[in-house]
C-alpha cells in the first residue's frame, strides 16, 4: 500500500478514537485535503476492502483495515517515542519525522527499535 493510503487508514483510526465516528469531511479537515481528493481515496480504500461506508456516510475500518491502521499507528508511536525519549528530539519534530519514516522503515529496523523501547520500559525503575 502506498504512503497516502496508510495515512488515510491511520487518520481514520485516530479520528474514530477521538470522535467515535468518522466521515470524509473529518478526514479532509484533519489532513487539510480537498473533499474530492478524500472521496477518491475513500473509494480506493473501499475497493481494497479496508473500509466500508455506512448509509449515513460514516467510514468504518474493516478487520483488515483496522489491523493495518493499528500496525501503522504503532510504528508512528514507537518511532516518535524513540526520537523523543532516547534522542531528545522535540515532540513536534518527532511526530513529523515518525509520520514519514513509519511508511518506509524496514520491518527489521522497526522491530529493533520496538525491542529497544519495550526493553527499556519493562525494566524496574531503579535500573534505568
Amino acid at each position: 500500500m502506498q504512503e497516502s493510503g496508510e495515512n488515510y487508514l491511520e487518520t481514520i483510526l485516530i479520528l474514530r478514537e477521538r470522535n467515535g465516528t468518522v466521515r470524509s469531511i473529518d478526514i479532509a479537515n484533519q489532513l487539510g485535503y480537498a473533499k474530492p481528493s478524500v472521496s477518491r481515496a475513500v473509494k480506493l480504500l473501499e475497493k481494497n476492502g479496508l473500509i466500508v461506508m455506512e448509509h449515513n456516510g460514516e467510514l468504518v475500518l474493516t478487520e483488515k483495515g483496522l489491523d493495518m491502521a493499528n500496525a501503522i499507528y504503532e510504528r508512528h508511536k514507537i518511532i516518535s517515542e524513540f526520537f523523543v525519549d532516547i534522542l531528545g528530539v522535540d515532540k513536534i519534530s518527532a511526530d513529523m519525522d515518525a509520520c514519514r519514516i513509519e511508511h518506509v522503515i524496514s520491518e527489521t529496523s522497526f522491530n529493533k527499535i520496538k525491542e529497544f523501547i519495550k526493553g527499556r520500559t519493562n525494566r524496574p525503575a531503579d535500573s534505568r
